[in-house]
């Protein structure tokens, strides 16, 4: 497994290209709540998500080690496939995404926008399919969305950044897609605040990764899920992010009427624009605190803030700022 030490080395090398995000609170909230929340703003990074950290690692590690690509490539419904995009123009390397069709269209722009070219599949099997294929050619590096460690250990600078700032944290939460925010969690929290619990939350509609810890062995999803969170669209966790995730203190499944009505609250509240798939985060903290006895100090990490118009709409369909939180 990596360690602390691989974690605090690709903090080293995306240093100068990331936002050093800040770490949010909303005293109304905790009143409501009567908790300490602090949340991890990563909807302010570079490309308004976490994934520009696992990106920019995975590139800057490879140049390091005098192994630079001619191009490289990346698989992804979003975030990855900006992250990707944006990195490898900050290294002025070439780049290929495969994305289902039926990504976000604000994504699918933004990627367009970093320079990379867009090979647009009919699915996400297809897209996968193409991505397989492409990393045989010579001087092709695929940076996998999840399942890689130099990803992960990007990923795991967020938390790695909070908890040099936090002390006496009871637990952090964070979203699972295919796993990767949430290994890296893990490895931050497990090195620097060891008796701080790490959960993880996902749609009760793409609830792959807790069907995987249920049965001990990765579970693949049928079909695309039907959630608003595009993020944890993820058909199954890696192998790799798999063995991480076992180690986590628990995996909430969230119904989509819970992170609409948080992705509203939050947005609200810290002024900040959140993707559904950071909501997801607060409601598996709320069940948490929910059981707690005693005041607790938690950190959420916001994952994203990309929302596309066709999602704004679904999300601020109906006003839930009437239900007060509690």
């Amino acid at each position: 497994m990596l360690t602390l030490q691989d974690i605090a080395n690709a903090r080293g090398r995306i240093d100068k290209y990331i936002q050093d995000t800040p770490i949010l609170q909303s005293s109304l909230l905790n009143n409501w709540l009567g908790h300490e929340i602090f949340f991890k703003a990563e909807c302010l990074q570079k490309i308004g998500a976490f994934k520009a950290r696992g990106a920019c690692n995975a590139i800057s590690s490879l140049i390091e080690n005098n192994q630079r690509p001619k191009r490289v490539i990346a698989n992804s419904s979003g975030n990855h496939a900006q992250a990707v995009a944006w990195a490898a123009s900050q290294f002025g390397i070439p780049a290929t995404i495969f994305m289902p069709a039926y990504s976000s269209s604000v994504k699918i722009q933004a990627t367009a926008s970093y320079g990379a070219k867009i090979e647009l599949c009919e699915t996400r099997n297809i897209a996968d399919e193409q991505v397989r294929k492409a990393a045989e050619e010579n001087g092709t590096y695929w940076i996998p969305p999840f399942n890689n460690e130099a990803v992960i250990a990007g990923q795991g600078t967020a938390a790695y950044d909070a908890l040099h700032q936090l002390d006496h944290i009871d637990a952090v939460f964070a979203p699972c897609g295919g796993g990767g925010l949430l290994s890296g969690t893990w490895l931050s929290s497990s090195h620097l605040s060891p008796k701080t619990k790490v959960i993880g939350a996902e749609p009760l509609n793409a609830n792959d990764a807790a069907e995987s810890l249920r049965k001990n062995s990765i579970q693949r999803l049928q079909k695309v899920p039907d959630t608003l969170a595009d993020g944890a669209m993820t058909m199954a966790v890696g192998d790799i992010t798999f063995e991480y995730l076992k180690k986590l203190d628990g995996m909430h499944e969230i119904e989509e009427s819970r992170m609409i009505y948080w992705t509203q609250w939050l947005s609200h509240l810290l002024k900040v624009q959140v993707e559904p798939t950071s909501a997801i985060s607060m409601e598996a903290a709320s069940q948490w605190l929910s059981s707690q006895s005693g005041k607790k100090r938690i950190l959420i990490i916001l994952s994203g803030g990309n929302i596309d118009q066709s999602n704004f709409l679904k999300i601020w369909q109906h006003n839930r700022l009437d239900e007060i939180p509690s």
